[in-house]
């Protein structure tokens, strides 16, 4: 029985995009939602992996790829990049109609560089979907949005009735749309397979290079490890040379680029602002997963472990949080990086959105480090040069806790389980 659509805070950004563009092409994890968000909107669907039709789709994009973009519009395109020829083809298509809101591309891999002739700028608009927020998944109550932060809306009152262990069992389950709702065995079953299915095939076929599924798992494991710390390739090689025998860079950056064109790695970048003084910042990125459950599956730590792994627990859940923030920001045109400089001065996120203004944000589980990170922030704007950059829109602590409040200060604590949009 199909499960009942949830709304995903997608909608907004795809609305909007068909709007303004002849094509919009969804990008992002499979199971992430992507085909069923396109549905809601479609006109008409082709599905190119259908097994009853993928052989007769595969030769009409060989022969005549416009005979796949008839019907009603939107068309949907499912898994397009099965036929990188199609790209082409609806950039053509959208150049002759003249008109918005004509296609929908969904694709859970990007097809090589040299399978697509022209990038299609200004015609076919690019969305990167990820998994479920907490708010999407109904387990934030949304006292608190992110949007009225930015627009100066200082009030900030909130009850999280997310438990810890709810919260554990979330950020195990993760963010998928079909896990949603499902017993604790059956969900947690789902991202094991999903993770198996990534090793054992997605990497390989992505690229056609066959990879040693032994160091992919040992790779991700490595990750998995160092999820929410900007961790080198030289530390990344160590660890997973340690069982394997000895791995270049090289390999491993090929394994990592093939991770990231099935999206499941999402790194975040540094933020690099206008300072008071000189100062150097750190430039690597900080190593994450589109969703927290794909490190704890490879880990196997269950949410009762990770009730008893509370290290373990809390790089998770900044990468939980990440996930989250990344969702709400994308549809008020924003973007998450971290911060970190030669200090040791930190934010675990800054989002910023495109016309310039920004908040920093600290991820902390407990109460007892909450004083520590306001106090942070606090030197992080002290150290933003205003005069060529605004003041921040906000400095938040994002916690675990219940209760959303703003100190005397002016910091925000909110609990991830009040947050949204």
């Amino acid at each position: 029985m199909e499960h009942e659509y949830l709304s995903r805070i997608a909608d907004k950004v795809l609305d909007e995009a068909l709007e303004a563009s002849g094509a919009v092409l969804i990008e992002g994890p499979k199971w992430c939602g992507k085909t069923r968000t396109a549905q809601e909107k479609a006109g008409s669907i082709l599905f190119m992996q259908d097994p009853d039709y993928a052989e007769s789709h595969m030769k009409a994009a060989d022969t005549k790829p416009s005979l796949l973009l008839r019907g009603k519009t939107p068309r949907l395109i499912d898994e397009w990049q099965t036929a990188p020829v199609l790209w082409d083809a609806v950039r053509h298509a959208v150049d002759r109609r003249g008109e918005t809101g004509q296609f929908i591309l969904t694709g859970s891999a990007v097809p090589p560089d040299n399978a697509v002739r022209h990038p299609g700028t200004g015609r076919i608009s690019r969305i990167v979907m990820r998994p479920m927020t907490l708010f999407e998944s109904k387990e934030s109550s949304g006292d608190i949005s992110l949007k009225a932060l930015f627009d100066g809306d200082g009030d900030c009152d909130g009850i999280s009735s997310l438990t810890i262990e709810r919260l554990a069992f979330a950020l195990a389950r993760g963010g998928w749309p079909a896990s949603v709702g499902e017993k604790e065995t059956a969900a947690l079953r789902r991202v094991y397979n999903y993770v198996d299915a990534v090793i054992n095939t997605d990497v390989s076929k992505v690229d056609g290079i066959e990879k040693n599924p032994a160091r992919v798992r040992t790779l991700m494991r490595s990750l998995a490890r160092n999820v929410s710390s900007a961790a080198t390739l030289v530390t990344l090689r160590k660890d997973v040379s340690g069982g394997e025998g000895d791995i270049s860079e090289k390999t491993i950056t090929s394994y990592l680029n093939a991770l990231r064109r099935i999206f499941v790695v999402e790194d975040l970048p540094a933020w690099n602002p206008a300072m008071r003084s000189r100062t150097t910042l750190r430039t690597s990125p900080k190593r994450h997963f589109v969703d927290p459950s794909i490190a704890a599956a490879v880990l196997r730590a269950a949410p009762d472990g990770l009730l008893q792994d509370f290290n373990t627990f809390g790089l998770l859940f900044e990468s939980l949080c990440i996930r989250d923030l990344r969702v709400y920001a994308q549809v008020i045109d924003g973007e998450v990086f971290y911060y970190r400089d030669k200090s040791g001065l930190e934010a675990d996120a800054v989002v910023q959105l495109k016309d310039g203004r920004w908040g920093a944000v600290e991820v902390k589980m407990g109460a007892k480090e909450i004083e520590t990170a306001a106090e942070n922030l606090k030197t992080l704007k002290n150290k933003v040069d205003d005069e060529k950059m605004p003041e921040p829109s906000f400095l938040m602590v994002l916690t675990a806790s219940e209760f959303a409040y703003r100190r005397t200060d002016g910091v925000y604590i909110v609990p991830v389980g009040c947050l949204r949009d």
